[in-house]
């Protein structure tokens, strides 16, 4: 049986339902994370396009990532949380913050990336791949 799932804004007006596991869930310690999450990392899980179903209005913001890359934000237009982002190059990918799905039960990351900006007191277990 497939896994569905379901993200959403805070006001539940932009949603996106995933169907299938993730390709990648990790947890990314950039200073832009940092900021764009309001908490000391970014979580997210990453799922091919054609797995991804969005409803509802966003806004954009891009931003070109450390590695030189621009990235779409997509966030509610009125409420203000981020729903999903992509790479504009070609991205077969869709990330969808882990918050946004309210699900405790979600899988754990197997990567921890820009670890060299990790919070001192933030601990990743070990299991994960760790990158600086």
């Amino acid at each position: 049986m497939m896994t569905t799932r379901n993200a959403a804004c805070s006001c539940g007006q932009l949603q996106a339902t995933t169907s299938g596991d993730p390709v990648r869930i990790s947890v990314c310690h950039c200073l832009a994370c940092q900021r764009r999450t309001g908490s000391v990392f970014g979580m997210q899980a990453r799922f091919p396009r054609a797995q991804v179903q969005i409803r509802g209005e966003s806004r954009v913001y891009t931003r070109i990532s450390d590695d030189g890359n621009a990235v779409d934000f997509h966030f509610c237009a009125q409420c203000g949380a981020t729903v999903f982002y992509h790479g504009q190059e070609d991205d077969p990918h869709i990330a969808i913050p882990v918050g946004a799905f309210a699900d405790p039960a979600f899988p754990p990351p197997a990567f921890s990336v820009y670890e060299e900006r990790k919070h001192r007191w933030v601990t990743i277990p070990g299991d994960v791949e760790h990158h600086s």
